[in-house]
């Protein structure tokens, strides 16, 4: 075997993920079947500590821990290679690494285990060869990271196929070119030319440690991207360093990805916020609820009672069948009201799909007012509604607008005492093509220094167990949500009003425009 095959790259590693693939890895250590790689393993991280790699390298004496950030005070760590297929966990290694610690990921796992299998039907030199280039297909060719091996004079020595996709171009264009020149274009190395950017490759040659660093690629005519550059130096038996090898990582396509699924993970998070404030809101409607069905309750019993006194006599008279076709007519009426009390808390509870269509928000508001008359009254307020004559269709979904209206009202609600006065309001924006609603109560208003946080998640002025703190922020995504805009006036112990306005649809949109 040439001198060129035996350089060893010595590292220190530590492995997040003790599962099978951390106790295959640690087997391949042992045995030493890693003939270009010469690696220590100081650390192993699980969140199971019965996990079969993490109990194997307790027996074998390395250091264990159930959180990765202990890695990081490991003296010497080269690097950390991650095992548990988790992308989350991957990118928050890459962000929270201290700079001289470089991360690979989960894929050498896999592959691994299997180059320890093949390794164990390899006995000869000839098969040993093929283990050695099998070995180094992985770490080179099958990355989906950009891998580039650099010699001390800046020609790449061999580079991987993701690496020839990034700069465009073939392998012969690359391989014994100069790095600067097939990156940048340049005529000598980055830190001679580009004021303010440190090659991580200079680094690495004069210190001798592994660097990182960011640099803009232009892989187009006008198209530049950033890369986090992580290099690691190949030394020789004498510990000189022969070669470099350089990993890329497209930073901007990473936080594209991420920013996608939190954005998707979000509108989850709402979409159940939503539920569970709908559930806290039929609570309070139930309560209210129950004291005005119970009146036709009542009444209902009462007529019963009086009829079957009737029903007993032999006979009924004239008078008697008359004032019995009163009760029925009254009897019916009094259950038609029960059905309606009943029948909008079963459509308020009804969990829906996110459906946008044109509708009418001042029946929306009336819905939502109906749903709460009762509990205006039981507190005693004085209720005054204004809409305009014509409808106001907007382009939303009606279970998240109510549930939006109803959270602004109850707030009125309960920011009053008896005796006080409670407005709503709708209004055309013609010149803005708007439709506006404004919820107005005479409670005891707001302190200035908590207008700027009114809508942030948790964050409440009531006692402990009177609120969640989540009702104006669903409030305030249920708007946004729908592409409008929210304000507050409040002045304390005079009122507050809530101003939402949103998007009229267009006119070949709205329904038949009667009378909403």
């Amino acid at each position: 075997m040439n001198q060129r095959l035996s350089v060893k790259l010595p590292l220190k590693l530590a492995i997040v993920g003790g599962g099978r693939a951390c106790k295959f890895f640690l087997k391949l250590i042992r045995l030493g079947n890693l003939p270009y790689l010469q690696i220590d393993i100081i650390g192993v991280c699980d969140i199971n500590p019965r996990a079969e790699g993490y109990r194997m390298a307790q027996r074998m004496g390395i250091y264990t821990t159930t959180d990765f950030r202990d890695l990081f005070s490991l003296e010497g760590l080269d690097g950390i290679i991650e095992l548990t297929s988790n992308r989350d966990l991957l990118v928050e290694l890459i962000q929270l690494r201290p700079p001289r610690i470089g991360i690979v990921e989960h894929n050498i796992g896999r592959l691994l285990r299997d180059l320890f299998t093949v390794d164990q039907k390899l006995r000869s030199a000839e098969q040993q060869i093929v283990f050695e280039k099998a070995l180094r297909d992985f770490l080179i060719q099958q990355n989906q990271q950009c891998i580039v091996v650099i010699n001390t004079d800046f020609t790449i020595d061999s580079v991987n196929d993701a690496y020839l996709e990034t700069v465009n171009k073939t392998r012969d264009e690359v391989i014994g070119t100069p790095c600067y020149q097939v990156i940048h274009g340049l005529a000598a190395p980055c830190d001679a030319l580009r004021n303010g950017m440190v090659c991580p490759m200079l680094e690495t040659l004069r210190t001798g440690q592994s660097t990182q660093g960011i640099h803009p690629m232009t892989t187009g005519e006008t198209v530049s991207t950033l890369y986090d550059i992580v290099t690691y130096p190949v030394r020789n038996a004498k510990g000189e360093t022969v070669r470099v090898i350089e990993l890329w990582m497209d930073i901007e396509r990473e936080i594209a990805s991420r920013w996608k699924k939190r954005e998707q993970e979000l509108k989850s998070d709402l979409n159940k916020l939503i539920q569970e404030d709908r559930m806290i809101s039929l609570g309070k409607l139930v309560a209210s609820c129950v004291h005005e069905i119970n009146n036709p309750i009542q009444g209902l019993l009462t007529f019963s009672h009086i009829m079957k006194e009737m029903l007993t006599a032999d006979s009924l008279n004239p008078t008697e069948i008359g004032k019995m076709r009163k009760f029925t007519e009254l009897m019916a009426d009094e259950l038609e009201r029960c059905g309606k009390i009943i029948s909008g808390l079963l459509s308020f509870s009804r969990e829906s799909h996110k459906a946008f269509r044109a509708v009418n928000l001042n029946e929306v508001v009336s819905t939502v007012v109906d749903l709460v008359r009762h509990r205006i009254e039981l507190q005693d307020l004085y209720f005054k509604m204004t809409l305009t004559d014509a409808p106001l269709f907007v382009h939303g979904d009606i279970n998240r607008l109510q549930q939006c209206f109803l959270n602004l009202i109850f707030n009125a609600i309960e920011a009053m005492r008896p005796g006080g006065n409670l407005g709503i309001t709708s209004h055309l924006i013609s010149d803005k093509q708007l439709a506006e609603v404004a919820i107005h109560d005479t409670g005891h208003g707001i302190p200035h220094k908590h207008l700027n946080h009114i809508f942030d998640p948790f964050f409440t002025t009531k006692a402990m167990g009177e609120g969640t703190g989540m009702g104006l922020s669903i409030v305030y995504g249920v708007v946004k949500n729908h592409r409008g805009e929210i304000r507050v006036d409040s002045t304390v112990d005079q009122g507050t009003t809530f101003t939402i306005q949103l998007p009229l649809v267009g006119k070949a949109d709205a329904p038949g425009r009667n009378k909403g």
